[in-house]
């Protein structure tokens, strides 16, 4: 019984010693940051990036056992390996993307609906609050949400804090941050603010559009110029005297050197057709 009693005191103490030394939360890093602002414009912000990472890779194992059981050569294998275990960042990449462009042509909405509940005499979450029922019906979620989040705590700050983690975007960025300032330090200007960004981001939407559509061909064709020597590998390489050829030190030359060429013409393409996008600099 003596030392039951000693154990317990002394796990009571350890406790009591370690209530002094808070633990600290890791910082994330740049690509954590980059890999879950991607996720989350995909419509993916259930999978965090190391799942994220970890199942890339599972599917570039999977795809090289399989081509090595269907072609039993290393090289070519390797390389479609590594293809597919970068396809789900090309997908959510892509499909990020469209969920980008998408938001930009609402956001201006967004800011003349939360205009409009401001003149007319609404506070500040409450026109949030309003903008989960007359709002764009792509991001009433996410309002309904902050409702929730204010609803439960009272904590205004908080809940467009958790808000805009949620949004992952950099006019929300800017909406929440401007909101907050108004909410701590009042302010008259908060109509005019919303009404110029607005008109900014209709000019952007409309400026980039125009740019978008012409030079959609460059876009394209690097995607289809950096694709097609692979298709043409995967059906050649259903013949023997294919495989054999690619077996060897030669072979795997020229892999090593098509992959390089692949990726730095893709790369070049694609900054070349590429349009500046808005950073996260208020995360």
């Amino acid at each position: 019984m003596g030392a039951v009693a000693g154990l317990l005191l002394g796990a009571g103490l350890l406790c009591v010693w370690w209530s002094f030394w808070p633990r600290r939360e890791p910082t994330p890093s740049a690509w954590g940051n980059r890999t879950r602002d991607l996720l989350v414009h995909a419509g993916m912000a259930g999978v965090s990036p190391g799942a994220f990472a970890g199942a890339s890779v599972g599917i570039a194992l999977a795809v090289l056992v399989v081509g090595l059981a269907l072609t039993a050569t290393p090289p070519i294998a390797v390389c479609f390996a590594v293809m597919a275990g970068l396809a789900p960042s090309a997908y959510v990449r892509s499909k990020a993307r469209r969920r980008r462009t998408e938001l930009r042509t609402l956001w201006p909405d967004v800011v003349d609906d939360l205009a409009s509940g401001v003149r007319a005499g609404l506070s500040l979450p409450e026109a949030l609050i309003a903008l989960a029922e007359r709002g764009p019906e792509q991001l009433r979620g996410e309002f309904a949400m902050f409702a929730r989040d204010y609803r439960a705590s009272g904590r205004f700050v908080e809940s467009i804090d958790l808000l805009k983690a949620r949004l992952a975007d950099p006019v929300a960025d800017r909406l929440v941050e401007a909101l907050r300032i108004t909410r701590e330090v009042g302010g008259t200007d908060l109509g005019r603010l919303l009404r110029t960004l607005s008109q900014f981001l209709r000019d952007d939407l409309r400026a980039r559009g125009e740019l978008e559509a012409r030079q959609s061909w460059t876009v394209n064709g690097a995607r289809l110029a950096a694709a097609a020597p692979w298709l043409v590998l995967a059906m050649l390489a259903t013949r023997s005297t294919t495989i054999q050829a690619y077996n060897s030190p030669a072979g795997v030359l020229v892999l090593l050197v098509g992959a390089a060429a692949s990726v730095l013409a893709y790369q070049v393409m694609m900054r070349l057709g590429r349009l500046p996008e808005d950073v996260r600099v208020l995360r």
